[in-house]
């Protein structure tokens, strides 16, 4: 029975660990929502390049000093990779920023918020295995609830297409990476994808903004591009597969509840006004969905073992 209890003991430990690591990931994203917004002036590919270049060295020299050896990638990773950084990374942002102009922002938030369904269903078959209907049924009552604290807003055709990409787009951030998390880890899916996504967003830069366009930053756009580099990328990103890795895209996707969440929070911790009942149905809502999805499955009790 001892024995029994430790490993039930080791099994619920190894299994905190990434869960606090997602929602740790999931904070930052949420509690960076006021951050960039500071940034809704300045230019956008220009302004992203640089954030990922500072946030890729930041991974780097992480994965030095933890002496973890980064792998190239080689035939297909090399798709993959770069898929995660043309849609989960590139196109989002400029869903995010195409999508404001038509759009109020809690419509784009409410299209992020129905990726933990999709996460549950289409991770667990990337991963070889089938779908949970409780984790299924979680997501959906994550995304309810999310959906309630980010609430409802106006748009127009263009703003729903680009709602649309960004659900997209925020579902191949993960789903993208789960077949190459194995051979490179996290921190290795977090280097590639950063970089590509650098070199994809200078060459859009230099396109669109102009050379010229880094001179047009302001003190108060690198000090915000510096924050997200190093706590929603550098940070984030890392937290953010390492709990895929060890939980699976469908479980680990319910987190994602968690970012609408903290976004309400900070904005209140930041001296935005107290939220509505209805955001604190959401918040209770998502937590219910938590606790359905996350909860640990039954110990089997072996034939003829005491009770």
């Amino acid at each position: 029975m001892d024995l029994d209890h430790t490993a039930a003991e080791h099994g619920r430990m190894s299994r905190l660990s990434p869960l606090l690591a997602g929602t740790a990931a999931m904070t930052c994203v949420g509690g960076s929502v006021a951050v960039s917004s500071v940034l809704a002036g300045a230019p956008l590919f220009t302004t992203q390049a640089l954030r990922y270049a500072a946030a890729c060295l930041l991974l780097i020299a992480f994965a030095r000093a933890r002496g973890i050896r980064l792998l190239r990638p080689r035939g297909t990773e090399w798709l993959w990779l770069t898929g995660v950084a043309a849609t989960g990374l590139v196109l989002f942002n400029v869903a995010l920023v195409r999508g404001a102009q038509h759009a109020e922002p809690a419509v784009l938030g409410v299209a992020v918020a129905c990726v933990p369904p999709l996460l549950a269903v289409a991770g667990p078959l990337l991963e070889g295995r089938g779908p949970s209907r409780t984790v299924f049924a979680a997501a959906v009552v994550v995304t309810a609830g999310a959906a309630l604290v980010q609430g409802l807003g106006r748009t127009d055709a263009a703003g729903l297409a680009w709602a649309t990409v960004a659900f997209a787009c925020e579902a191949a951030f993960t789903l993208l990476a789960v077949p190459v998390l194995g051979r490179h880890g996290p921190i290795g899916v977090s280097v590639h994808t950063v970089w590509l996504a650098t070199v994809l967003l200078a060459v859009l830069g230099v396109v669109h903004e102009g050379p010229a366009a880094v001179t047009r930053l302001t003190a108060t756009d690198l000090l915000a591009a510096g924050y997200l580099a190093v706590m929603v990328t550098a940070v984030a990103f890392v937290l953010w597969y390492g709990s895929v890795a060890r939980l699976g895209a469908g479980t680990a996707g319910l987190l994602t509840g968690v970012a609408p969440v903290a976004a309400a929070l900070t904005g209140v911790a930041l001296g935005a006004p107290a939220p509505q009942p209805l955001v604190w149905a959401g918040i209770a809502t998502v937590a219910a969905g938590l606790a359905l999805g996350l909860r640990p499955a039954p110990a089997l009790v072996p034939a003829g073992s005491p009770a």
